[in-house]
């Protein structure tokens, strides 16, 4: 049997399933900052050039391989994708409730949110 998903059950879900992921996006950040320090704390920083990540923590894959190097700048890169997927998530989990309950109107705005999203993601060029 089914229990009901009522707008304060939803809400109070949703509002865990954000703390939790940001807490966790926090969480990792920081490791990667204290791994990062670790590395590279007594190096002198020059501020006259910039220089964007590398390429290869651009893609996914990238930063799930340093990740597993234990790359401090990638376990950051990790939390902050956490991050980004966090609002991602919560639409993901609306759609199932909705879904669930059968309310195709909510359904098809928020399938048309997370699409846009999605699209945001990964097709959108600036």
């Amino acid at each position: 049997m089914k229990t009901a998903w009522t707008d304060e059950r939803l809400d109070v879900t949703l509002g865990y399933l954000l703390r939790a992921g940001v807490i966790l996006a926090a969480g990792v950040v920081s490791i990667g900052g204290v791994v990062f320090l670790l590395r590279h704390g007594q190096s002198n920083p020059d501020y006259h050039a910039f220089r964007s990540e590398p390429p290869s923590f651009r893609l996914v894959s990238g930063i799930l391989r340093g990740v597993g190097g234990f790359s401090g700048r990638a376990i950051i890169q990790l939390g902050l994708l956490i991050l980004i997927a966090t609002p991602v998530a919560r639409v993901a989990f609306s759609i199932y409730v909705f879904l669930r309950e059968r309310d195709r109107l909510y359904v098809a705005a928020t399938l048309l949110v997370f699409l846009l999203l999605l699209y945001s993601l990964f097709f959108a060029r600036v």
